[in-house]
């Protein structure tokens, strides 16, 4: 299908099914998930989901992420930056643990069980940042710390994937690669902060001066690009970037101006076309041939998400209640656990059998994760 029909069917399904989902009392973005999974080659294969089309997503999770960081609130997110460094360790410790130990159990080797327990560490935040958007809950104290917890999870996630690599490559890891990558990380947010801020704030009053249409709101998306590429140079995810961009600018005085433009440039192109390509790219056919330990691995990626990150909440003096809630918003894995698996197999780990465990587990999470956040956020 030429790609500007693609584009325009992807757009149409978003809205549609989004619109059906909310009619029954569930978020638009699982109605979207679950269009992408209509038109993708699941069931009719209406989409070659091409490069294109790939560019485009890509946006829309940065512009997702983009918009939570302008919806933050400053002083919450520096009330629950402890709390969520200890939800992210957990939340990395006891997944790992239980992938670890689960597939040791089913009589995997041991680098492949470390391999898998490594996988289920990886949290994907865009998912639960639109449906804690539309719930408008983003602001909360749950919700801030979900998205902080998951920054941390991105760099943790860094740490563990070049542990495992080196376990299968040299027998050993060498402590420089994990103080390289620390480093790193520390100097991206300590820079971003402290050069970033003043930097922001000029570049937005200059842009001003430049009577041509829109020009403030180029500069914004122009800056939340330019973090989201020095975030990847600093092997941490481009949404990490996008993301504290958004709270820079956020503080700002054009933060409101800024908002609007980009809410409706998001939600009228990229972010649609973002949520409907999770499910095209969940090929749930792969559900038909997922062995029993596929299912269960799934399962621990759920448990190990809400179990660890849920006793974090709790040690940190949140509700039962908003702990299930932090729990469940961790549980999704897409892009960060399929490139884990990749590795993996690109290292010789896995063989293609089971690099189809985590393709399950991350089709089974994605799919879960918008009934689990609507049935604890409705509970309060």
């Amino acid at each position: 299908m030429d790609v500007f029909l693609e584009l325009a069917l992807i757009l149409i399904v978003a809205k549609v099914f989004g619109y059906i989902s909310v009619r029954f009392g569930f978020p638009a973005a699982l109605g979207q998930l679950m269009g992408g999974i209509v038109i993708g080659p699941s069931i009719l294969n209406l989409v070659s989901y091409d490069e294109e089309v790939r560019l485009l997503a890509d946006l829309g999770v940065v512009i997702l992420l983009f918009l939570a960081g302008l919806e933050t609130d400053i002083d919450e997110f520096k009330h629950v930056g402890i709390p969520a460094f200890f939800v992210a360790v957990l939340g990395v410790l006891i997944p790992f643990t239980f992938g670890y130990l689960g597939a040791l159990a089913w009589g995997y080797p041991r680098v492949q069980a470390l391999f898998l327990g490594g996988i289920l560490t990886a949290t994907s935040v865009g998912l639960t940042t639109s449906i804690l958007m539309e719930m408008k809950k983003l602001r909360t104290r749950v919700g801030t710390t979900i998205l902080a917890a998951a920054v941390v999870d991105d760099v943790l996630g860094i740490i563990v994937l070049t542990i495992l690599v080196g376990i299968n490559t040299r027998g050993t890891v060498y402590m420089e690669d994990l103080i390289l990558i620390i480093v790193e990380a520390a100097l991206f947010f300590l820079l971003g902060l402290l050069l970033g801020t003043p930097a922001v704030r000029r570049i937005l009053e200059a842009s001003k001066r430049i009577t041509l249409p829109e020009t403030v709101t180029a500069m914004a998306v122009a800056i939340m690009l330019i973090f989201a590429s020095i975030a990847e140079h600093f092997k941490i995810a481009g949404i990490t970037g996008a993301y504290l961009a958004g709270i820079l600018i956020g503080a700002s005085g054009e933060a409101r101006k800024i908002t609007d433009k980009m809410v409706t440039i998001g939600y009228s192109l990229f972010i649609p076309i973002f949520l409907v390509s999770i499910g095209i790219e969940s090929d749930v056919r792969v559900l038909t041939h997922a062995g029993t330990f596929a299912i269960l691995y799934a399962f621990l990626g759920i448990a190990g998400k809400v179990v660890g990150c849920g006793i974090g909440a709790l040690a940190m003096k949140f509700t039962p209640i908003e702990a299930l809630q932090i729990g469940m918003g961790m549980i999704p894995r897409m892009e960060v656990a399929l490139i884990m698996a990749n590795v993996a197999l690109r290292e010789g780990a896995f063989d293609r059998g089971t690099f189809a465990i985590p393709v399950t587990m991350v089709i089974i999470t994605t799919i879960v994760t918008p009934f689990l956040l609507k049935c604890v956020f409705t509970r309060e």
